[in-house]
C-alpha cells in the first residue's frame, strides 16, 4: 500500500485498512492465534481464520474485539501491528492512522484503542465514528445542511445516525449485527436438527440463503456439522424460508433502533431523509432482503451503498481531509 496515512476499520469480524486514494484496501479477519503453553503468537488474520475448528487444544483462537471495542488489549495490538506491516512499505517513518469506532464507545475504550495503535507503531492516531466514516465512504457530502441517515451493520454493532453540517444530529448504537444473525442460525440448527455447526458455516449459510424479508424467492443450501446425538458428521438441507423465521428477531431489534432515531430527528431533516433515502453500509446489509425490510418498516426508500463492506474503511481513510473539523478526537462528532 505504501501510504503514510492509513484508515483502519476496526471491526468485530473483519479489520480493513485503506489508503487515502482508495486504490488499495486490505481485509483480514479480526483473529489472533496464541499458543497457551508459551503465550507465543502463532498468527493473525486470514491464516488464523482457516484454523478455526481445526486447532489442537494448546492453540487458542482469540477475538480481540467484541461488539466493536477492545476485549483483549495485547491481542488487539498484535492485530493492528499486523495490518500496519501489510499497509506500509516504510520501516523508518511511522504512519498517521485514523481508526473507525462505534458511536457507543466510551472515553476509556477510546483511549484503549489509541494506546493499542500507538503501541503497534502509529505516529499519530485519530478516531472517527462509524456512521460518519460510512457517510464519507458512500460519497455523502457531510458538510452540507442536508439530512442523511446512515445505517451501518457490522459484525458486532449496528450504528445508526442522522448527519448534517459535518455533525451527528441524533444517533444510536445497538449490539445486534452480523454475529447475532450467525448465532441465531447456530442455535436454530442445534435445536431443530441436533446439528452443531461453527461460525464460518453459519456465516456461509447466512450469505447464501439467509433472508430478513418475508416473501423472498426460495433457495436451498446444505449445512454440514456434527450430530449431537450420534457424534458423527451430518448434513441437512436448509431453506431460505426457514432462515427468515430465525433471523427476523434480531432484524426486528435493528428496525426498532432505526425507527427510534427517526422519531428523534428534527422535522426538516426528516423531510431530507425521505428525499435522500436511508443509506445502508456494512457487510450485514448484504443479507437478502435487508433494504426491503428497512423500506417496509420506515416507509422511506432504502439503498445499499456501493461496496458496502469496504465503505467504512474508505471513509475512514478519506477522513484525513476533515482533520480541521476534529473535536475530542472525533471527526463530525
Amino acid at each position: 500500500m505504501g501510504s503514510l496515512d492509513i484508515g483502519i476499520d476496526l471491526g468485530t469480524c473483519s479489520i480493513y485498512a485503506s489508503d487515502t486514494s482508495r486504490t488499495s484496501i486490505i481485509r483480514e479477519p479480526s483473529l489472533v492465534a496464541i499458543d497457551k503453553r508459551t503465550g507465543k503468537v502463532m498468527g493473525a488474520g486470514q491464516d488464523v481464520y482457516e484454523m478455526i475448528g481445526k486447532t489442537p487444544g494448546h492453540i487458542e483462537v482469540v477475538h480481540p474485539l467484541r461488539d466493536g471495542v477492545i476485549s483483549d488489549f495485547a491481542m488487539t495490538e498484535v492485530l493492528i501491528k499486523h495490518m500496519l506491516k501489510r499497509s506500509t512499505d516504510s520501516f523508518l517513518l511511522k504512519p498517521r492512522v485514523c481508526l473507525c469506532v462505534p458511536s457507543s464507545i466510551t472515553n476509556v475504550e477510546s483511549q484503549a484503542v489509541i494506546d493499542a495503535t500507538i503501541a503497534a507503531g502509529a505516529r499519530k492516531v485519530y478516531l472517527i465514528e462509524e456512521p460518519v466514516a460510512a457517510a464519507i465512504g458512500a460519497g455523502v457530502d457531510v458538510s452540507r445542511a442536508n439530512g442523511n441517515m446512515i445505517v451501518d451493520v457490522g459484525g458486532g454493532t449496528t450504528d445508526i445516525a442522522v448527519l448534517s453540517l459535518s455533525g451527528i444530529v441524533c444517533k444510536t448504537s445497538v449490539k445486534v449485527a452480523g454475529h447475532a444473525f450467525d448465532e441465531a442460525l447456530i442455535k436454530y440448527l442445534r435445536a431443530k436438527y441436533n446439528l452443531l455447526i461453527g461460525e464460518p458455516t453459519a456465516e456461509r449459510i447466512k450469505m447464501e440463503i439467509g433472508s430478513v424479508y418475508e416473501g423472498s424467492s426460495e433457495a436451498v443450501t446444505g449445512a454440514k456439522g456434527r450430530d449431537l446425538i450420534s457424534g458423527l458428521p451430518k448434513k441437512v438441507m436448509l431453506r431460505r424460508s426457514e432462515t427468515w423465521q430465525v433471523l427476523k428477531e434480531p432484524m426486528a431489534q435493528i428496525l426498532t433502533a432505526i425507527v427510534s432515531v427517526l422519531e428523534r430527528t428534527p422535522p426538516e431533516l426528516a423531510a431530507d431523509i425521505r428525499t435522500n433515502g436511508v443509506i445502508l453500509t456494512g457487510g450485514g446489509v448484504l443479507i437478502n432482503g435487508f433494504d426491503r425490510a428497512v423500506a417496509q418498516r420506515t416507509k422511506i426508500p432504502a439503498r445499499i451503498a456501493e461496496d458496502p463492506e469496504r465503505c467504512v474503511a474508505y471513509g475512514t481513510a478519506m477522513s484525513f481531509e476533515y482533520l480541521d473539523k476534529l473535536y475530542n478526537g472525533f471527526v463530525g462528532s
